[in-house]
């Protein structure tokens, strides 16, 4: 893992214990300093050499490094100023590779960054990793303007995403990401490869577009898996109801009312959106 050239950077360790930096549980902070790990996770999107990459909750800039070592072009979203000088020292290591902003994500669009495409790629933060992941996903626009998304989550929270139907972790958030992209685990992260560790283990998922199938509203179908999912113990005669159609469109499309939200397939799901898709 070389440094740009005529560059040596310090351990991370070194790097936090010099400018006071302790993980906040109050930002959902938890750093990662083996070099190693941080490295493998750069490398799951492939080739970024010259890419845009976005990158939320960066810290102490431990994944930053490895994507800046991978020839990526990075901007960096950090709302904890603490980070910010350890930052600022990985953008004079890396001229011109490296973009800090203060603020938080979630008010901040990537459209207004740069211009597409671009891939994000982070530890996101724990209490809006969720939120932030939802929100790359949704829109009528597809292909969507990132080309992957290889975010750090909760191992019980990637299990959701790629759940299949009729698992106990089963819902929206899978139907969400599975119709009309392709997440899958890329590799698990053991709770003790962090500082401090955090009492569950993570996992990285890795997502990339896949086609949009034809003839369905976004907004529809999140409607329809909202409803579902709402009350996801009820029978979709009773969880779907207060839908206008819906009851409709399951009958129209052969599905049983008196089945389970958790029990219907992907498709099941965008056949349903796409029967009340005006």
């Amino acid at each position: 893992m070389s440094d740009a050239p005529g560059v040596s950077l310090p351990p991370l360790r070194e790097v936090v214990q010099r400018h006071g930096l302790i993980a906040t549980k109050a930002l959902g902070q938890n750093f990662l300093f083996d070099e190693q790990l941080l490295a493998r996770i750069a490398a799951v999107p492939g080739d970024l050499k010259g890419q845009n990459v976005l990158e939320v909750g960066p810290g102490p800039g431990g994944l930053t490094r490895a994507l800046l070592r991978r020839g990526a072009n990075v901007t960096a979203i950090e709302m904890d100023r603490r980070c910010l000088p350890a930052l600022a020292e990985l953008a004079e290591a890396f001229p011109g590779q490296l973009r800090v902003i203060e603020g938080d994500a979630m008010k901040i669009a990537p459209g207004e960054l740069f211009e597409a495409p671009w891939h994000v790629v982070a530890n996101l933060p724990y209490n809006v990793g969720t939120a932030l992941f939802t929100g790359w996903l949704s829109g009528q626009d597809w292909p969507p303007p990132w080309r992957s998304l290889t975010l750090m989550f909760q191992q019980e929270v990637a299990e959701r995403i790629i759940a299949a139907p009729s698992s106990d972790a089963y819902g929206r958030l899978a139907v969400l990401a599975q119709w009309r992209a392709a997440p899958r685990i890329a590799m698990r992260v053991h709770r003790s490869a962090f500082t401090p560790p955090p009492k569950v283990m993570s996992a990285i998922i890795h997502v990339e577009p896949a086609a949009m199938p034809e003839g369905v509203s976004a907004r529809m179908l999140e409607r329809v898996t909202e409803a579902a999912f709402g009350q996801r113990r009820k029978m979709l005669r009773q969880s779907l109801k207060g839908l206008p159609g819906a009851l409709e469109a399951l009958e129209t499309r052969g599905i049983d009312a008196q089945r389970r939200a958790e029990t219907l397939s992907v498709a099941e799901f965008v056949a349903i959106a796409r029967a009340l898709t005006r």
